[in-house]
């Protein structure tokens, strides 16, 4: 069941690529979640193979439509089972493929446990490697191979449960100076503005243990409340863990534990505001990685940040709606940032976001 993904035109400042692929799921569905900027191609066009213990989902390869040297997956796999799996990529430059390298392992210790931390470490070279979940290479490439392993208590099930599985294909240093010469973009619309609903939620209301480490959790949840998937903020954490590397926040991982309650979504590394305001005004909240320094961002929360993650929910003017879960209580978690700053620390920052959606027609 092979079909090659279709590439979509574009304009000729491109700066992300997200490519995907589904089964079991409407591509227009997903099309139709994604910044029309950014997706390139969404299909069906993919191999499952399956033995006894995994299987390997792997897509067609892909001829990024302009520099590529950064590559963060994704998968949902939406089944409510304990899921192990991770992420295996291939790139090609002067017409040479390098070596498959790997991710960590995602989800289920257990399920996951003879996958060797060591295997991946061994297949990381200086041309293309790996840290935790984002992979990158120093030198543009031109085609990329992209698969993911999966591990689930009955593994036959893959074949019956709905997926999605992305690549956001970026090139980091021409994003930034693409952004900052179209900086005025909007400027003619200030008045403009959209508020999606998403209940606050404080992570600093968690126990003292986690308080500190759960943004990513806090912001699933939120989403994951505004769903109608209400669940236990330190659940959710326990489960999110990833303890290979001791951290709450792996990106993918936020996208399994909303798969698992029956919540799509993809990681995108956005290239600009024109995409970010693309999906709050198609009602679609963004989970932003930010990072800044103290006084960098007025209002904040936390007065400096080495990462944390925030749920984008509108605009109003030049201002960005969020719900910024470091703050003190639940009452204080809704908060207004100014719309250039924000930029500053989120899309100067590499940009990275996810994004949830309803897969499924009613």
């Amino acid at each position: 069941m092979r079909r090659d993904v279709v590439a979509g035109a574009g304009a000729l400042e491109v700066t992300t690529d997200l490519v995907v692929v589904t089964h079991g799921i409407d591509p227009a569905i997903v099309r139709a979640a994604i910044p029309p900027s950014c997706v390139t191609g969404v299909s069906h066009g993919h191999t499952i193979v399956v033995d006894r213990y995994e299987a390997v989902i792997e897509m067609p390869p892909y001829f990024p439509r302009s520099r590529a040297r950064s590559f963060v997956p994704s998968l949902a796999l939406l089944d409510a089972a304990s899921v192990a799996f991770r992420f295996e990529l291939s790139v090609r430059a002067a017409s040479v493929w390098s070596p498959w390298t790997e991710s960590v392992t995602i989800g289920s210790p257990r399920l996951g446990a003879d996958w060797a931390r060591a295997t991946m470490a061994a297949s990381q070279s200086e041309a293309f490697r790996c840290d935790v979940d984002v992979f990158s290479t120093p030198t543009s490439v031109d085609a990329v191979r992209a698969r993911v392993r999966v591990r689930v208590p009955d593994v036959e099930r893959v074949l019956s449960s709905p997926l999605m599985f992305a690549l956001s294909v970026h090139d980091l240093e021409r994003a930034s100076r693409v952004r900052v010469e179209g900086s005025d973009e909007g400027a003619d619309d200030r008045q403009a503005s959209v508020e999606i609903s998403v209940p606050p939620l404080s992570q600093m209301e968690a126990s003292d243990a986690l308080a500190r480490r759960i943004c990513s959790p806090a912001c699933v949840a939120m989403i994951l409340q505004q769903r109608g998937r209400g669940v236990d903020l330190e659940s959710l954490a326990a489960e999110m863990l990833q303890p290979d590397v001791a951290l709450y926040g792996v990106w993918p991982a936020a996208i399994a534990a909303a798969a698992r309650r029956g919540i799509a979504g993809y990681v995108l590394r956005f290239p600009d505001w024109a995409a970010a305001r693309w999906c709050l005004d198609a009602g679609l909240p963004i989970v932003a990685s930010v990072r800044y320094a103290k006084g960098k961002l007025t209002g904040a929360a936390i007065e400096e940040t080495p990462g944390h993650l925030i749920v984008l929910r509108g605009y109003a003017g030049d201002e960005v709606l969020v719900n910024d879960p470091a703050a003190p209580t639940r009452s204080e978690v809704s908060r207004r940032y100014a719309r250039t700053e924000l930029e500053r620390v989120w899309l100067d920052r590499a940009g990275i976001g996810y994004v949830f959606f309803e897969p499924l027609r009613d």
